[in-house]
């Protein structure tokens, strides 16, 4: 008889997992929600503004491979441990010597990249203490530390506020602290890991089609989350005059729901199949994201529509994780770079874009609809591989989980 979830597993590892992930991706994208004050201090133009805060999610993608590789040779739970003490490292800096300049911003950013590629680190570490039958919902909850970026911009605007922006740099060095003495105590890496490998092993997992697909579906689905996350609190600001704060409670309320619901794609794509709830996501996140794009009049129904749009893209997200460790298990550490960086860099795309678009055109319709059109091709490709993916390692002969 099959185990529930609950049965199965290591809890304390799971929890300690997303309170990490949780806490770094809040650094991770802290710069958006500052976005507003950091600009005024130091006269930022729109696409400088895009820039800086899209700075910190492209490094935070491309360090992911690297935090995979980390994986992969020293197991999980050391490389999670590295990659918080760079991080508090940063911060620290950034608060004792102060961000003076646009450039400091952007050098600040790369390194909080290190925050992001906090992902590459939690998903293996959960992953491996799962049955495939679990991993929906395993990943689902420890992907869901997706919702820091809500806690940077429910806190940020106002901290900075109170203690000045430079400031809040110092002051997220006490949540980061705590979680990495959680995590130093409950975190454990599973008894089953698989061994490390070389450098000529990860490049042969490109030479497979099937990683190009799911990088592409994830830089589509993470991307338009982490995108819009770094890019709401200016959005609002700009669009409906919103005070920083104000924008960054609108900001805050959109990307808890992308966030929140990531457990639950993750535990519909167990019940009914990845490839089906993500096609039906995509179909939603193109729809509410080409109804944003013409500029929505009355900030209520604005606020509305995108917290559609992310409650789709982090559903969405939840589902690729389901189908990744199923087609790559073995795999799973340099794939969770692989997908986490492309996802990366379509948040990289998005954010930079949508500041390109306002500055271009003077609004930011170019872009979301750019973006929207990715998600209907995200839509077409899924289509074009079901049934290649259904009759071969998503076949119920080969896999106890539904795909």
């Amino acid at each position: 008889m099959q185990k529930s979830f609950w049965e199965v597993g290591h809890k304390p590892t799971l929890f300690s997992a997303f309170f990490y992930f949780d806490l770094s991706f809040m650094v991770w994208v802290m710069l958006g929600p500052l976005a507003v004050q950091i600009a005024a201090d130091l006269n930022l133009t729109p696409a400088q503004k895009g820039l800086m805060v899209a700075t910190p999610v492209l490094t935070g993608a491309l360090l992911r491979i690297f935090m995979g590789v980390l994986v992969d040779q020293i197991k999980p739970k050391k490389a999670g441990l590295v990659g918080q003490f760079i991080v508090i490292a940063a911060l620290l800096v950034a608060w004792l010597h102060g961000v003076h300049t646009y450039q400091h911003t952007l050098l600040l950013g790369m390194f909080l990249g290190f925050a992001g590629a906090a992902f590459a680190v939690a998903l293996p570490l959960a992953s491996r203490w799962y049955p495939p039958e679990h991993q929906g919902t395993a990943l689902g909850i420890a992907g869901a530390g997706n919702s820091g970026t809500a806690l940077a911009a429910l806190f940020a605007p106002g901290l900075a506020i109170a203690f000045g922006w430079n400031n809040v740099f110092g002051l997220a060095l006490i949540p980061l602290s705590i979680a990495l003495l959680v995590y130093v105590i409950f975190a454990k890496d599973a008894p089953d890991a698989p061994a490390a490998k070389s450098l000529g092993q990860y490049l042969a997992v490109l030479k497979d089609k099937d990683a190009w697909w799911f990088m592409f579906f994830y830089s589509v689905t993470f991307g338009g989350f982490v995108g819009l996350a770094s890019s709401l609190t200016i959005y609002f600001n700009d669009q409906y005059g919103l005070p920083p704060v104000h924008a960054g409670y609108f900001t805050a309320a959109c990307v808890f729901a992308g966030s929140l619901v990531r457990p639950f794609g993750g535990l519909l794509a167990d019940r009914i199949g990845g490839i089906r709830s993500l096609t039906i996501m995509y179909i939603l996140a193109a729809l509410f994201l080409f109804i944003l794009s013409f500029g929505i009049p009355t900030q209520a129904l604005g606020l509305t529509v995108v917290i559609l749009a992310m409650a789709a893209l982090g559903m969405g997200n939840g589902a690729v994780f389901q189908l990744v460790p199923q087609r790559f298990r073995r795999e799973i550490g340099v794939m969770t770079g692989l997908v986490g960086m492309a996802g990366g860099i379509g948040g990289f795309y998005l954010a930079s874009s949508l500041g390109y678009s306002k500055q271009v055109t003077g609004s930011y319709q170019i872009g979301l609809l750019i973006f929207a059109g990715l998600a209907i091709l995200a839509m077409v490709g899924l289509m074009g591989v079901k049934t290649r993916w259904r009759t071969t390692w998503g076949a119920a002969t080969a896999t106890t989980a539904k795909v």
